[in-house]
């Protein structure tokens, strides 16, 4: 059973850095395809950056691009995301999900993804 733990949110104000982490458990993640997407009060879900397990390609959405990082950390089956100088319209609940797949058809489908974690929640102030 995939196990998905996010940690790290908070409020901040804006043009401020936070780093999310998502603890990952229950499987060899080799093959997985990971990613982040987050959901605004009142909006759909959308994705925001995904990650190649093994191989570190790494997929942004514009509104992330040049601001966050996506990255893993093998030894602790580790995922983060790094938010960087980051907006009011930035606050939502951020989700870490997991797909048991190399491939990055779809990588930005929530429909790919059957594994979720609770979300955690970043609040940026003006």
């Amino acid at each position: 059973q995939v196990q998905l733990v996010e940690s790290g949110g908070g409020l901040v104000q804006a043009g401020g850095s936070l780093r999310l982490s998502c603890a990952a458990s229950g499987r060899t993640f080799g093959s997985y395809t990971m990613g982040w997407f987050r959901q605004a009060p009142g909006k759909e879900r959308e994705f925001v950056a995904a990650i190649r397990w093994s191989a570190g390609n790494t997929l942004y959405a514009d509104s992330a691009k040049g601001r966050f990082t996506i990255s893993r950390d093998n030894a602790k089956n580790t995922l983060y995301l790094q938010l960087n100088n980051l907006k009011p319209e930035d606050t939502a609940v951020y989700y870490c999900a997991a797909q048991p797949s190399s491939s990055l058809l779809l990588y930005y489908s929530i429909g790919k993804y059957p594994y979720w974690g609770q979300g955690t929640q970043v609040t940026v102030s003006s």
